[in-house]
């Protein structure tokens, strides 16, 4: 018995000692000596019977998070931040139920907040991207510990701020994947308002550019219902000009036409990928090329019919027909060339029986030709009535506007030109053939030239 109450007595003064040399801890940081405290709690943790106990890892945490917060000191230990993350990270496994701050406080997790907070701003003040996330995330991870552990009187789940901090400084820092993956805790949690939009704006931007068509949904989605004013359909057609085959858009296209979803911008978008698709796919064929104008004359005609006031979408219906009418009349310009070269290379045969001959070889070279242009000139006017009665549209609805934008400055100006020269072609195809048709194209002519550059 004597012997076993000896083995007491020594057990109960090694946990009187240990008690006490985590009280010189306590007393010198309430007494905010904080170097001393460091080196009590340092010796503390230099005994492998106490260094793992929540107490011990609480008391070191606390003492390092107070380190980092002083300037002074966090100069003379740069490892302080460090140090009491590990030690913090080591407590929590050690008391996941966090006893320990529950009786001593959360001082060193504000102190880790608010300290990381301050230096973040700072370095992203000074354009330090990389140093300004490091110092935001422990700022975030840090006041994560404080909300929804509700140690602060404060009601809300996060720190807004320190999480809108930090994804702007991945941002800057090129870093997008990080950058998503804190604006997105932001954009779940459906934070709204006029200085929030660029958040859902970047998430669609960055799953359009990382092919991730699911959460470009969901945050469109989200964008959409917070901020149903903004042009979110502008994002789904850049999501599918980047990621959908020419097909893919078409089917798309046709499927959302016959349903009757598409918008006035939608439709304005379609048309664009349709009227550029060869610039786009250099395989496609005269016929494909064709087919896809047509498909892009469709589009802009229905953004007109849903706003008769669409300039744009008029104008641009326009410059498709006089760009179809132009390769008309190239090709019939062509056919002239080729025709007046025949008969300039034809021999002069005074043998009747040889001219005859010469001129019935000339007609057979001819007569295609001829026949040729016969066919093209239908197409051709059809086109260019087409493309008159569109830019017509487009300049009646600019020339009124008491003011107008730089894109609408362009059309106008480039609508007049056009006009110009269709009413041109017009007057000089009915020269010297009927007078009053000459002078209705002619006054035109002239009302529309007049007014180059004025707009």
């Amino acid at each position: 018995m004597k012997k076993l109450l000896l083995l007491a007595l020594v057990a109960g003064s090694l946990q009187m000692v240990q008690a006490q040399d985590v009280k010189k801890v306590q007393t010198a940081y309430l007494i905010n000596k904080m170097e001393d405290a460091k080196t009590e709690v340092d010796k503390v943790m230099a005994d492998a019977k106490q260094n793992t106990k929540p107490e011990a890892l609480y008391w070191k945490a606390k003492v390092y998070a107070a380190l980092y917060k002083d300037a002074n000191l966090r100069t003379k230990y740069p490892t302080a931040l460090t140090t009491a993350d590990e030690a913090f990270k080591a407590y929590k496994a050690a008391d996941p139920a966090f006893a320990q701050v529950k009786e001593k406080g959360a001082e060193g997790f504000f102190d880790m907040y608010a300290t990381s907070y301050a230096n973040g701003v700072k370095l992203f003040n000074d354009k330090k991207w990389d140093d300004a996330a490091g110092s935001f995330k422990y700022a975030v991870e840090y006041s994560d510990y404080i909300f929804q552990n509700k140690w602060s009187n404060a009601t809300i789940a996060f720190d807004t701020t320190s999480i809108l901090y930090l994804a702007y400084a991945y941002q800057n820092a090129s870093k997008p994947d990080d950058a998503a993956k804190y604006y997105s805790r932001l954009a779940d949690a459906q934070v709204g308002g006029d200085m929030y939009i660029d958040i859902y704006k970047f998430l669609a931007s960055h799953y359009t550019t990382v092919k991730n068509e699911e959460q470009f949904k969901k945050y469109v989605t989200l964008g959409r219902k917070l901020y149903p004013a903004f042009a979110w359909d502008e994002f789904e057609i850049d999501y599918m000009d980047q990621n959908m085959t020419l097909a893919e858009k078409t089917a798309l296209y046709d499927k959302e036409d016959a349903a009757g979803t598409l918008s006035e911008i939608k439709y304005l978008q379609f048309a664009d990928i349709f009227v550029n698709a060869h610039h786009k796919d250099k395989s496609l064929d005269s016929a494909a090329e064709k087919f896809y104008n047509q498909k892009a004359v469709d589009a802009y005609k229905k953004a007109y019919a849903k706003n008769n006031q669409n300039a744009i979408a008029a104008f641009n219906v326009g410059v498709v027909y006089y760009n179809i009418y132009g390769e008309y009349d190239d090709a019939y310009a062509q056919n002239i060339r080729t025709m007046q070269g025949i008969n300039a290379d034809r021999p002069q045969e005074k043998d009747p029986k040889k001219k005859a001959a010469a001129e019935a070889a000339l007609k057979a070279k001819l007569d295609p030709i001829r026949k040729a242009n016969a066919d093209i000139e239908k197409p051709l006017n059809e086109n260019l009535n087409q493309s008159l009665e569109w830019l017509e549209k487009a300049y009646a609805i600019l020339k009124d506007k008491s003011t107008r934008n730089n894109t609408e400055k362009s059309v106008i100006n480039k609508t007049v030109d056009f006009l110009a020269n269709l009413y041109a072609y017009k007057r000089d195809k009915v020269r010297g053939k009927d007078p009053k048709a000459f002078d209705a194209f002619e006054a035109k002519y002239k009302e529309f030239d007049a007014l180059h550059g004025k707009y």
